[in-house]
C-alpha cells in the first residue's frame, strides 16, 4: 500500500476513534489535524514510516484508554449493588 494511502487510512481511523474522546470530538479533531499538518512537508519515506508507526501506537493507546473506561464503568456499576 502506498504511504499516502496509509496516512489517509491512519487519519480516518484516528478521526473515528476521536468520537468518544473524553475531552470531546472537536478538541480531538483539532489536535489531530495540527499533528498531521505539522508533518505534511515530510518527504523521506523512512521518516514517514516511523510517523505511521507512531500513529498506530497512538491508536492502540486510545483503544486501551477506552477499554479502561469501560472496565471502570462496569466495575463501578456492579460493585455497588451488593
Amino acid at each position: 500500500m502506498a504511504q499516502r494511502a496509509q496516512v489517509i487510512e491512519l487519519y480516518k481511523k484516528l478521526l473515528h476513534l476521536g468520537k468518544d474522546y473524553p475531552q470531546g470530538y472537536d478538541f480531538f479533531r483539532s489536535k489531530l489535524k495540527k499533528a498531521f499538518m505539522k508533518n505534511k512537508e515530510e518527504t523521506d519515506p523512512e521518516k514517514i514510516k516511523v510517523l505511521i508507526g507512531h500513529g498506530n501506537f497512538v491508536i492502540k493507546e486510545i483503544e486501551a484508554l477506552y477499554m479502561l473506561r469501560k472496565y471502570r464503568t462496569l466495575k463501578k456499576r456492579y460493585s455497588n449493588e451488593n
